[in-house]
């Protein structure tokens, strides 16, 4: 490579003494060569003169001229080169102007089109990494998939127009955490691998790209195979790259970082892959120059490492060497180095091991400085300010507990504060960060906890809010929550905030439903407030309708993006219009005791910190029952219910029975009957109540609880039972049954027979049954056998505001939105439920009758996002819904759904031909099941419970 760019110098000496009209191509082959020898030896005087070499090349090409688009990408890759070394963002800004300019010159049909649209994609990736601009990062994607279509599978190019989308979906991956991205992106880097057999010159960087892909996941998806086949993958490409190779040094680090992430992954596991780790950074390290650009990198990694030896031997030699390391990587740090705030982090954390060996206060006072430093170099707007405010507080906590200086713990909890004052888009790093202020104010018992918990609950709203519509997003969501939302409410009520419990707890729980039921909100008030107001309106209505018909698209489309970030610049504008500050924010307590109009409703909340309940009245603060029960506890009567429940039927009754009453008992005595001793000064025996677990209270029969002794009552015997996931939900519900429809019509699914499932034997039975019950009310169809089809009972569901489903039920524990209805040709799932919602919802839908197994079952691991059959049948419209806990008998729901609709007509002033109310379906529930307490298994009698108005 020396000898090329000595003998391109001697040739553009030559043109420029003889005045050649080659000198534009002379001085574009020596910047060409520079940039070679560049990315082989690290050496930025090259890439400076390359920048300098191809601007001259340019400057004699005119607009006209035929290789003009040459000389365009030359520069453009140049400077992008540079950026990535110094990190200027003019030089980023004026390459992604010169691809545009090349993409114009390369019209569709010329051969270096898919290569010029690969390049602009890779410089708007790096302005997304730099600057967050997330459509920028969805336009890459637009563009390397353009760049893939025109280019035939057989052509060169195509495994590096591969790799390219998919280091852009793995990126988004990082913004967003959709796994969808990560699946793609090492569906791709395997694709190009297979296109690239040994011998192949993209080998290595295939090898590269798949083995970066498998390692860049999450957590929860973090498995020892990956990674053993990222130690594999990269063991394969050194052995490409022998001593001399220009790729050695790099495929050395990238092999020592994966034998030290595996070795972090088994916790310190086999002490070899950590003694190898460290050989090979030192082995990458002596081939890399000092002013190579990887040194500070190399150097970081190498001390993380050290810092690892010394956890594992405990010889401080180790640590001792890793903090002079980090030292070293720093140097080569300047300011206004792209990697100086990361260096710092690192010294920093490597003080704060010693210190904690040492008992040094400089060492503290060190970490402290160190942790000022990054916070500098992050102001206001900064995507990492939030995890630099944390870093240094969390640093300032450390050495207030040392010294017991009050300063220190008063500036952490200002620098906290800071967090709430947040401008830019919210990130899960910001989450993260109001996570530790709400975990280090509870620890300080600290006047900030409530702020902090508001903070970190209005950061999930931002970030979900800009999410697009997608069952994928349900792990990130997961994630974010957590337990936020009941932790918040147990500090509100130890601290005596109820009415703001209340609100906090409903702002963080289902969060995915309110999500989508902000795309439909009623908008009459809105119209008719203005003429500003009614466009505003119209123009929410259809971003709204074309979000929710793009929920679950199989890409994270631009399209869709945009179309999220245009919803949000709606909302806002309706915001700042009088009286409608509020639209779509988090409701306050006055709003929501509108849930408790027909009866209290009574929140259950499970927390580390504490369990209570509030019960919530139409007209009077909410009221407080302490819980003698810790989480711990409930979990673990969880686990033994949802044991048995799924053991039911399959060994002895009586044993099974005698259980479940045993459990039942703990339930009544830890949770219901403090409650039911509450609620006796409020409402009289008879009347309704609705049930609002959280946590793991979610997986609990509230409505069964009970003595269970002779001459002592039962729940049951005091009031009538409901649920509801949130008080908005019942709200939304109740709003819904006040807009009566002209007709009633009644649709009983029915399927028995699935294709290659288990047959129901007395489903048609089922159906007869209801049919004689209810036709004389209401206009009466059912569908079955055959006619019962995924897409015929979405049609069905579209037309009724009455429905009766029996089927099998089957819960998905881990993708709930996969959880589903079986019909006759499959799974009538709860993505088809949402999609179909609009078709259901004009409709006015009233009640639903699941007769099926499990559907109020979801993710058990987060239970509050309440991702189940019935919740789906809620969200579609239905407001007023009986699901099943458990599995039902194929025999004895036949006995259930009798005594059901005996109840519920005989009970209808009418007395035929009149309208059936839906709000009776809990008391026809209750009495129903009344009349089968001897003739059903325990089990049976409390396996339905009732949901909604």
């Amino acid at each position: 490579m020396a000898d090329e760019v000595e003998l391109w110098r001697a040739a553009l000496q030559q043109c420029l003494h003889d005045h050649s009209h080659q000198l534009p191509n002379v001085l574009e082959n020596l910047a060409n060569s520079l940039v070679c020898r560049f990315q082989q030896w690290g050496v930025l005087s090259d890439l400076d003169e390359a920048v300098n070499l191809h601007r001259a090349a340019l400057a004699r090409r005119a607009a006209s001229h035929p290789l003009r688009s040459n000389s365009l990408n030359g520069l453009a890759i140049a400077l992008q080169l540079r950026f990535h070394q110094r990190g200027v963002q003019g030089d980023l800004d004026e390459a992604i102007k010169l691809h545009r300019a090349t993409l114009a010159l390369r019209q569709p049909g010329h051969p270096d089109r898919p290569m010029s649209l690969a390049n602009l994609a890779g410089c708007l990736q790096d302005r997304c990494v730099r600057l967050d601009v997330l459509s920028d990062l969805d336009t890459a994607i637009s563009l390397h998939q353009a760049a893939l279509e025109i280019c035939l599978p057989s052509h060169h190019l195509q495994p590096q127009l591969l790799h390219g989308l998919a280091d852009s979906h793995l990126h988004r991956f990082q913004r967003g955490g959709v796994l969808l991205d990560l699946d793609e992106a090492i569906r791709l880097n395997r694709a190009a691998l297979a296109l690239c057999p040994l011998g192949h010159p993209d080998r290595f960087g295939s090898l590269m790209n798949l083995a970066n892909s498998l390692v860049v996941t999450s957590p929860e998806r973090h498995v020892l195979p990956d990674l053993d086949e990222v130690v594999s993958l990269h063991r394969a490409a050194l052995a490409l790259c022998p001593i001399g190779h220009p790729h050695r040094m790099m495929s050395l680090n990238n092999l020592a970082v994966s034998l030290g992430n595996r070795y972090s992954f088994n916790r310190g596991g086999d002490p070899s892959d950590l003694d190898e780790t460290i050989e090979l950074h030192r082995d990458a390290l002596v081939l890399c120059p000092p002013d190579n650009p990887f040194r500070p990198g190399f150097l970081n990694n190498l001390a993380n490492r050290l810092v690892d030896k010394f956890r594992q031997g405990n010889v401080l030699s180790d640590l001792d060497e890793a903090i002079e390391t980090h030292r070293a990587a720093l140097a080569l740090c300047p300011s206004g180095h792209p990697d100086r705030c990361a260096s710092l982090g690192n010294l920093a954390s490597s003080l704060r091991v010693r210190s904690e060996q040492r008992k040094s206060l400089s060492d503290v006072d060190g970490e402290i400085e160190l942790r000022r430093g990054a916070l500098a170099l992050c102001p206001p707007g900064h995507f990492h300010r939030s995890t630099a405010l944390d870093s240094l507080a969390r640093s300032l906590q450390y050495r207030s507990k040392w010294q017991s200086r009050s300063s220190d713990m008063d500036e952490a909890f200002s620098l906290y504060s800071q967090l709430s004052q947040q401008s830019h888009p919210v990130s899960r790093m910001d989450i993260r960060a109001a996570e530790s202020w709400i975990a280090s104010a509870e620890q300080a018992d600290h006047g900030s906890v409530l702020v902090a918990y508001r903070t970190a609950l209005r950061f999930v709203d931002q970030y979900v809010a800009v999410l697009a519509p997608s069952s994928s997003h349900f792990d990130v969501v997961k994630k974010a929550v957590s337990s936020l939302a009941m932790d918040a409410f147990s500090c509100c009520v130890r601290r005596g905030a109820l009415t703001h419990a209340v609100e906090l707890v409903e702002q963080g729980r289902a969060v995915l439903w309110t999500q989508l039921a902000r795309l439909r909100t009623p908008l009459d008030d809105l119209s008719a407030s203005s003429a500003t107001g009614n466009t505003l309106a119209e123009e929410f209505r259809k971003v709204s309708l074309t979000l929710r018909k793009v929920f679950d698209a199989k890409d994270e489309s631009p399209r869709i993006r945009q179309l999220t970030v245009q919803w949000d610049d709606v909302v806002s504008r309706i915001r700042r219009l009088p009286d409608f500050s509020r639209f779509l924010l988090p409701p306050l307590f006055s709003d929501l005791q509108k849930a408790a109009e027909c009866g209290p409703v009574i929140i259950v909340n499970g927390s580390k910190y504490s369990c209570d309940v509030l019960i919530i009245t139409r007209d009077r603060d909410p009221v407080l029952v302490p819980l003698d029960i810790t989480l711990a506890e409930v979990k673990e009567l969880s686990v033994e219910f949802q044991a048995l429940t799924r053991r039911v039927g399959s060994s002895d009754p009586q044993l099974e029975s005698h259980k479940m009453v045993g459990m039942l008992r703990k339930l009544w005595v830890c949770v219901v009957s403090p409650v039911v001793q509450a609620l006796k000064g409020l409402i009289d025996p008879g009347s309704r109540i609705w049930w609002c677990p959280t946590a793991e209270f979610n997986l609990l029969p509230l409505h069964a609880a009970g003595p269970y002794e002779k001459k002592r009552h039962n729940l049951s015997h005091f009031y009538v039972s409901s649920y509801t996931s949130t008080l908005t939900a019942l709200i939304r519900a109740r709003r819904r049954v006040s807009q009566e429809t002209a007709v009633q019509r009644f649709v009983a699914i029915g399927q028995g027979r699935p294709e290659g499932g288990k047959e129901l034997c007395h489903v048609d039975d089922e159906l007869t049954l209801v049919e004689e019950r209810v036709a004389p009310f209401l206009a009466f169809t059912s569908l079955a056998g055959v006619d019962a089809t995924v897409q015929g009972a979405s049609d069905a569901m579209s037309r009724a505001q009455w429905l009766h489903l029996a089927c099998h039920g089957v819960p998905n524990r881990t993708q709930p939105f996969a959880s589903s209805f079986t019909m006759r040709d499959g799974a009538f799932t709860i993505k088809d439920i949402i999609r179909s919602s609009s078709r259901v919802h004009a409709q006015n839908p009233e009640f639903a009758f699941l007769s099926a197994c499990h559907t109020t079952v979801g993710d058990e691991s987060s239970p509050d996002e309440a991702i189940c059959l019935a919740a789906a049948m809620q969200f579609a419209g239905f407001c007023s819904v009986v699901g099943s806990m458990w599995s039902v008998d194929d025999e004895v729901v036949r006995e259930v759904v009798r005594a059901f609709y005996d109840a519920l007509v005989s009970g209808d002033g009418d007395g035929g031909g009149g309208r059936l109310d839906c709000a009776r379906a809990a008391g026809a529930l209750h009495c129903g099941m009344k009349t089968l307490r001897k003739k059903i298994p325990l089990e049976q009698q409390i396996v339905f419970v009732h949901i909604g108005v």
